[in-house]
């Protein structure tokens, strides 16, 4: 029996399906297993920005080692289809108050422009019944940026 070893995707393909998306999955190295949490994300072309609350696992395993692994996936209902990108870097919280400005500011159009529930600010240490600008004006969470990635697994079955 031949072994079917699934397509790999070019750069531009991976790109596109980044920024086509906003949930991830980061698998930090946590203490005797993985860690794995789901994360919505914002993409500038570059770089991969997320907010993560102030507390919780994540930032105990962030704070130990912020090297990381970040997931993202796009497939059909009945996964004829299907596409998903690794990469393995490095998260870095943004200290600049203009860039974190910015990047919040891109969250408040992500959660407009996907129209997705109020309910998901709680996920970034809102209340669902806060204005959405209190992502900007308030800083309940943090601003993580993905950098120096060693590794990009791209594969596609489409």
């Amino acid at each position: 029996m031949k072994l079917v070893k699934i397509p790999r995707m070019e750069k531009e393909e991976y790109d596109q399906l980044i920024a086509d998306g906003y949930v991830s999955r980061i698998a930090f190295t946590g203490t005797e297993y993985p860690y794995i949490a789901p994360f919505l994300y914002v993409f500038d072309g570059r770089f991969m920005y997320f907010l993560s609350t102030k507390y919780g696992y994540k930032i105990q395993h962030f704070r130990q080692n912020p090297n990381v692994a970040v997931e993202v996936e796009s497939y059909s209902p009945d996964l004829s289809t299907y596409t998903f990108v690794t990469l393995s870097g490095r998260l870095v919280e943004v200290e600049d108050a203009e860039r974190k400005k910015a990047v919040r500011e891109s969250f408040v159009r992500l959660l407009r422009e996907k129209n997705l529930s109020k309910s998901v600010l709680a996920a970034l240490g809102h209340s669902p019944d806060d204005p959405l600008e209190s992502l900007v004006t308030e800083e309940r969470s943090l601003v993580w940026k993905l950098t120096d990635v060693t590794e990009i697994i791209a594969l596609k079955n489409v």
